[in-house]
């Protein structure tokens, strides 16, 4: 059974991650800290968690605890994997791992240095509704890929939601314009090579509330926006030659549709629909971490793929800042 420590309080935490691990079949949370104390009680009374600590590093310390599980802000992803790592803990970091793909270097060197498991937490890679996708592609039911549309949007102009402030590495392309780019990464195989974009930012925050790209894989080519400031929407198209794929709720399954996967006939007159009724991502991803760090022989989001994603994040950033094509 793995024993988790949760590093913080933070709400992705309370809401989906340490429920998951709690209904997992081989993980349990025996530690939680907190930098503020009160806090950190109530969410271990919560969920039945014995220990609290008031200091991250307390709970570092704490010999109940094989891995961490860290949902901080942003720009204290890498900071703290490394610092997990070095303790001798497993790390399960949420995304985006890092702001800028050369500080992914930083925990990949931690990682094989310690010799622990440390891998970003994208929830989508252990969905079976992506499994499906790569499926359908890889087995032509589309025929030849030619293009890939893609969106995630929701409104949010709270100045205190970290997602809002900039120094906390708050933004719309590195909280959800992620996930379009790891889908079409996972669901094709194919690493793109070069972005043209459009990225717009906020007058007060400073942050990018909308950003729209062309990436060019060489055989196709995906269009995706996100934003932070727009109605909520999410949708991922595969279209080809012979067919279109249409995943109804790409990244969130459940909170803006229902898990299906629909394809689509060359002339649409006739549709095949994948539904994936029950699954939690989040059990799965948690269960599927637990399970490598056991020894087992199971897929898991590597730190390589991590920096591979963010690399086209940073070049969308920069295509942003200029007409015409940024080499990734």
């Amino acid at each position: 059974m793995m024993r988790f420590g949760i590093l913080s309080t933070a709400k992705i935490a309370r809401e989906h991650v340490i429920p998951a691990l709690l209904d997992a079949g081989n993980c349990v949370v025996t530690a939680i800290g907190s930098r503020d104390l009160e806090r950190g009680r109530e969410t271990a009374q919560r969920f039945g968690i014995s220990e609290v600590h008031g200091s991250y590093d307390a709970l570092l310390a704490s010999p109940n605890v094989d891995a961490v599980y860290i949902p901080l802000p942003t720009s204290q992803h890498v900071e703290w994997a490394v610092r997990a790592a070095e303790a001798g803990k497993h790390v399960l970091v949420e995304k985006p791992l890092a702001l800028k793909a050369e500080q992914i270097d930083e925990v990949i060197a931690a990682r094989d240095k310690a010799g622990v498991v440390v891998s970003e937490a994208f929830m989508v890679f252990y969905h079976p509704q992506w499994r499906k996708v790569r499926e359908l592609i890889a087995g032509g039911a589309i025929g030849k890929l030619r293009r890939i549309d893609g969106a995630f949007t929701y409104a949010n102009r709270d100045p205190g939601n970290m997602r809002n402030q900039l120094a906390l590495g708050g933004g719309a392309l590195a909280d959800i314009g992620v996930y379009p780019v790891i889908t079409a990464r996972f669901a094709t195989g194919m690493e793109p090579q070069r972005v043209r974009a459009t990225v717009e930012r906020d007058p007060d925050f400073g942050t990018d509330r909308y950003a729209s790209a062309v990436v060019d894989f060489g055989d196709f080519e995906m269009g995706f926006y996100c934003s932070t400031q727009m109605a909520l929407r999410q949708a991922m198209v595969f279209h080809g030659d012979q067919g279109t794929i249409e995943v109804a709720a790409p990244f969130n399954a459940g909170e803006y549709d229902l898990a299906s996967v629909t394809l689509h006939s060359v002339k649409r007159d006739r549709s095949e629909v994948f539904r994936f009724s029950g699954v939690r991502q989040y059990r799965l991803q948690a269960e599927a971490f637990a399970e490598k760090i056991a020894g087992g022989d199971v897929d898991l989001f590597e730190l390589e793929a991590s920096r591979a994603n963010q690399k086209v994040i940073d070049a969308i950033f920069r295509a942003g800042e200029h007409e015409g094509w940024e080499t990734i």
